[in-house]
């Protein structure tokens, strides 16, 4: 069983940054791909960006430049930096891992957060 628990979300401003925290329990996190997902009212989740176990990234093409994912395994933490936030960044954003790397990367993760609300205004 893995447990992840996101924290960091807020309502900030067109151009502010945040930072988005995940905790992970459960055993052989440094060998799992971790995902950061969102979802927006009236949109599917989608994949924002995803990190594997050696430390390679992807991302949206929405937030290419702006985002930054990041691990550190010794802590069990996945973290995503935001920064130029806009308002169509608005979503509850999840943490997600899964055994299998290409469900973080091209399909459904098994393991998810609760997620964490971010709120961007203009």
């Amino acid at each position: 069983q893995v447990r992840l628990v996101e924290s960091g979300g807020g309502s900030v401003q067109a151009g502010d940054s945040l930072r988005l925290s995940c905790s992970a329990s459960g055993r052989t996190f440094s060998n799992y791909v971790m995902g950061w997902f969102r979802q927006a009212p009236g949109k599917e989740r989608e994949l924002v960006a995803g990190i594997t176990t050696d430390g390679s990234t992807n991302y949206a093409d929405s937030v290419k430049g702006r985002f930054t994912i990041s691990r550190d395994n010794a802590k069990n933490m996945v973290y995503l930096l935001m920064n130029s936030l806009k308002p169509e960044d608005t979503a509850v954003y999840y943490c997600a891992t899964d055994p299998r790397p290409q469900a973080v990367l091209y399909g459904t993760p098994f393991y998810w957060g609760q997620g964490t609300q971010v709120t961007v205004s203009s």
